[in-house]
């Protein structure tokens, strides 16, 4: 005799079977879309590691600012929250300071949020400055005393070193969207992620 939990009537099972093929063919969708959206993540982090390690200023990374403004528009903050992490954690594995992670995460996570809300490109570019120059600049103060023992006497300390690089990357990262807004490149990225 068959056990209880598999007798169905006919149109039951059919019922269940195409109630679980659709839901095969949306995670399936979904898994696609996390597929590349975590593939250009780890593309972008690389990307920043890399012009971050070969270009290098005394005190300053704008070009994990130009990465995490274009990952926060083609990712989303969370992704490109990730990518920004990855590349601090390995720009810490070479030998930075955790001021690596924390200049990094905090302004893609805004500057995505502001992108998914408004879609303005601009207002991208000033989440990453008030991200990174702000909210980045206060978490390291925190971070520094306690793991490196550096107590700067004064939270706000930070802002005058990374509001500077986050503006500069910041501009060459709006200034890449708008060249591809222009050329329409940008809307054919974003639908080829999406889709």
């Amino acid at each position: 005799m068959a056990s209880p939990i598999f007798m169905f009537r006919k149109e039951e099972s059919h019922r269940f079977l195409l109630h679980i093929l659709l839901c095969k063919g949306v995670l399936m969708k979904k898994t696609k879309l996390n597929m590349k959206k975590m593939v250009l993540s780890a593309v972008f982090a690389s990307m920043a590691f890399v012009l971050n390690t070969f270009v290098y200023f005394p005190s300053m990374a704008p070009f994990q600012h130009f990465i995490d403004v274009l990952a926060a528009v083609f990712l989303g903050p969370w992704w490109a929250c990730l990518s920004a992490f990855l590349c601090g954690v390995m720009r810490m594995l070479s030998g930075r300071t955790i001021q690596a992670v924390t200049g990094a995460v905090f302004g893609p996570i805004l500057g995505g949020l502001i992108w998914n809300k408004t879609k303005n490109i601009y207002l991208v570019c000033v989440g990453e400055i008030i991200g990174t120059g702000l909210f980045g600049a206060l978490a390291s103060y925190p971070l520094m005393k306690w793991f490196y023992a550096l107590d700067v006497q004064n939270p706000l300390y930070y802002i005058p070193y990374y509001t500077p690089s986050a503006v500069v990357g910041g501009m060459m990262g709006t200034l890449v969207l708008i060249i591809l807004k222009r050329s329409k490149a940008l809307e054919h990225f974003l639908a080829e992620l999406e889709g």
